[in-house]
């Protein structure tokens, strides 16, 4: 049986670059290949495309890759290559990646993809359209108050304190990561919030603080969903809520508690708010959940990540190990889900002749 060709799409134009880099040289080390025939592309922050030998950020010997459709098949080429996949995988985190634009660029070439579409791609990246979405749906959410730039003289201290509470999250509206995420405890650290948040974002939500547990669990599946165990993210004092810091840079900052220690009934509560919430914002192939759960037992579920984290410390795969499913596997599952959700989509037409 022959291999199919895979390419894995890395690094992009986002503050998650580097995280992109960690997840793609685990997926690049792990994919079986007996299965599959892996070719790289890594996209630079300025937005190059680059064969890869490796996964590196460093492009400075590498050549650019051009598109080229030959026969309406899409084929990558440079001046010694060229490749036409039989479906990309992205790893890319955040803005131009995880936001529906590489999906948007796929689809229109007709290549299959890994991961959530446009549609679910796009409403999972913003925070505002997928927490509006969860609402409408009766999926309980934190509430939250919403602003954009050209809004900002309205934007009170005193307003949103009366309505969240103290202390508040404020939060750029499309990113991930916990970039553009300051906890706001009074009405200095306020200001120099919405100053952050606004750098990297033209909208900035102002969520109610959630008292209690963070959960994450994992996703997968299209015809049929499954839920991973839940897991735990317990946090050390020194951090006042999980940062990009806390996430990828203090090796003490957390503890993973993979699964979560819970009762049999909340384990199965977060697991069906989890599948809901997946199908709620259209996500596809693979997707992780986070949550909140409070000293009352309330559930929260806070946002999903279509293109979750594959690094050593990430806790999508980790999840799904816990459950026997090891990393080659995982990458496998995820791939034959993404084909098999493409071939489906063949039997739409696409031309109209009446009658």
């Amino acid at each position: 049986m022959s291999k199919s060709k895979v390419v894995i799409l890395y690094g992009g134009k986002s503050v998650e670059h580097e995280i992109s880099i960690n997840s793609a040289r685990n997926i690049f080390q792990y994919i079986d290949r007996t299965l599959f025939d892996v070719s790289l592309i890594g996209i630079s922050k300025q937005g190059n495309w680059y064969f890869m030998k490796e996964v590196s950020g460093d492009f400075s010997n590498a050549e650019i890759v051009s598109l080229r459709l030959t026969s309406g098949r899409a084929c990558f080429v440079d001046n010694d290559q060229s490749i036409v996949p039989d479906i990309v995988l992205p790893v890319l985190h955040g803005t131009d990646g995880e936001d529906g634009s590489i999906q948007g660029l796929l689809q229109t070439l007709d290549v299959p993809y890994a991961g959530s579409g446009v549609l679910g791609s796009a409403i999972a990246m913003s925070k505002l359209a997928s927490k509006r979405l969860l609402q409408a749906a009766g999926i309980p959410t934190s509430r939250f108050l919403v602003y954009s730039y050209k809004e900002l003289k309205e934007i009170s201290f005193k307003q949103v304190k009366s309505d969240l509470g103290l202390p508040f999250m404020a939060k750029a509206a499309n990113l991930g990561s916990s970039v553009g995420v300051v906890k706001v405890n009074d009405e200095a650290g306020f200001k120099s919030a919405v100053k952050e948040c606004f750098t990297y974002d033209n909208i900035v939500l102002f969520e109610e603080y959630i008292r209690g547990r963070e959960l994450e669990c994992s996703v997968i599946g299209n015809a049929e969903v499954k839920a991973s165990l839940p897991a735990e993210i317990v946090i050390s004092p020194e951090y006042e809520f999980y940062t990009y810091e806390a996430k990828y840079q203090d090796p003490d900052a957390v503890e993973l508690k993979v699964p979560a220690v819970l009762d049999d009934e909340t384990t199965q509560q977060i697991r069906q708010l989890s599948i809901q919430a997946y199908k709620v914002l259209h996500c596809e192939d693979f997707a992780r959940v986070d949550l909140f759960l409070t000293p009352e037992k309330k559930i929260f579920i806070n946002e999903i990540n279509t293109i979750p984290g594959f690094t050593n410390s990430s806790m999508f795969p980790m999840m799904w190990q816990e459950q026997g499913i090891a990393f080659t596997e995982l990458i496998t599952t995820i791939l034959d889900s993404a084909m098999k959700k493409f071939q489906t989509s063949k039997r739409l037409k696409n031309d109209y002749t009446g009658g």
